[in-house]
């Protein structure tokens, strides 16, 4: 028994007090719901109509078990039941554990006032007068506490299911699910899509962190292959993520719109194994088709540069290099000569023997497949 029933059921109230304080409950019902809607902004409109009526007889319920527990009944187990389902209705409301004290705060003032007002009357002294106060108010905080744990406890099991229901969510945006099936999931999540997300792939060790520092609406998932998490960044400022992430192993996939970041998340996922440490794929696409098909492009650079195939290893590394820089400075000598830093006659040699070994090296065709073969030094 708590000390408020046990102080309630010595306070030796009479039938005649407690009967006349009984028909007070109705009016100090209204009066504390008038008082709630007044000064608590949150139930601003909320206690009208049918959920008003609900409420009134909420606390005539609450203030009769009270004065139940002084004629002799024990319902506190009853009231305290009531109040526990009432702070997981608040949270179903929308309502802060805030506002649902502060409400409970309004609701012992006023209720001791129209209580204190009827117990005077009816004869009460005033050594029992204070003692009823202490122990009304000591009832209510215990009513009070019950809704805060209910209150408490909703938002956790809310707050459980959201989770499962925002990682299946995004397990469904990485796996390229159709829109459809998108759009229920987040609105199953209370999510609110955004235009565009970005992927970023890390290790899993570093994804809560990097997780905090982002947009809040960042989704998370850990438990990818190789130790590596997924976030999926809202509508994301690429230079200030990648500022962010700066000291992270982290990869920035491209920003696509939201129902495609799939594509986003297999790049970026593809991108890591070419660097450690932050890495922008915008700024490796080069690489990413280069390594797109390996086994293609080991083929395509036995087959494109077989002609130094049967030169000395030394010999052929310079002429690859020279042949390289040819290209990418579209035959420009004295460029070429610079980039090497030979003179520009070595280069006039070297290609003098590279096309001896290659023949045409001019033509469109001949001069893609070669820049592709040398794009990337073997």
């Amino acid at each position: 028994m708590s000390r408020a029933v046990g102080g309630v059921a010595e306070l030796g109230l009479d039938h005649a007090t407690i009967t006349a304080l009984r028909a007070l409950l109705p009016v100090t019902a209204n009066e504390v719901v008038q008082a709630v809607i007044d000064e608590v902004p949150s139930y601003e409109g909320a206690l009208s109509g049918r959920m008003g009526g609900t409420i009134r007889r909420a606390v005539r319920t609450a203030l009769g078990h009270f004065l139940d527990v002084a004629d002799g009944a024990d319902t506190q187990q009853v009231a305290t039941e009531a109040a526990y389902e009432l702070g997981r209705g608040e949270v179903r409301d929308g309502r802060s554990m805030d506002a649902l004290l502060s409400a409970y705060r309004v609701g012992a003032r006023v209720a001791w006032r129209g209580l204190a007002a009827g117990a005077v009357s009816s004869g009460l002294p005033a050594e029992g007068l204070a003692t009823f106060a202490e122990l009304l108010f000591a009832y209510i905080d215990e009513l009070s506490a019950a809704s805060a744990a209910g209150h408490a406890d909703e938002l956790a099991v809310r707050g459980r299911a959201r989770e499962r229901h925002l990682e299946r969510l995004c397990r469904d945006l990485i796996a390229g699910a159709n829109e459809d099936v998108l759009l229920t999931g987040a609105e199953r999540a209370g999510w609110t899509p955004p235009g565009s997300l970005t992927a970023v792939v890390l290790p899993s060790a570093q994804a809560h962190a990097a997780h905090r520092v982002l947009d809040p609406r960042t989704l998370l998932l850990e438990d990818l292959q190789d130790s590596t998490a997924v976030l999926l960044v809202p509508d994301a400022d690429r230079g200030h993520v990648l500022r962010l992430l700066a000291d992270r192993s982290a990869v920035v996939g491209p920003t696509r719109p939201w129902t495609r970041v799939a594509s986003s998340f297999t790049r970026a996922t593809r991108a890591r194994a070419l660097s450690e440490g932050t890495l922008d794929t915008e700024r490796c696409l080069v690489d990413l088709v280069l390594a797109a098909d390996a086994e293609a492009y080991a083929d395509l650079r036995a087959r494109v540069l077989a002609p130094l195939r049967d030169q000395r290893p030394a010999t052929a590394r310079r002429l690859e290099e020279t042949l390289r820089a040819w290209l990418l400075h579209h035959g420009r000598r004295d460029e070429v000569a610079a980039s090497l830093f030979v003179h520009p006659q070595t280069v006039r040699y070297r290609m003098g023997q590279v096309r001896d070994l290659f023949g045409d090296i001019t033509s469109p065709e001949r001069v893609l497949e070669l820049t592709l073969a040398l794009a990337r030094p073997a």
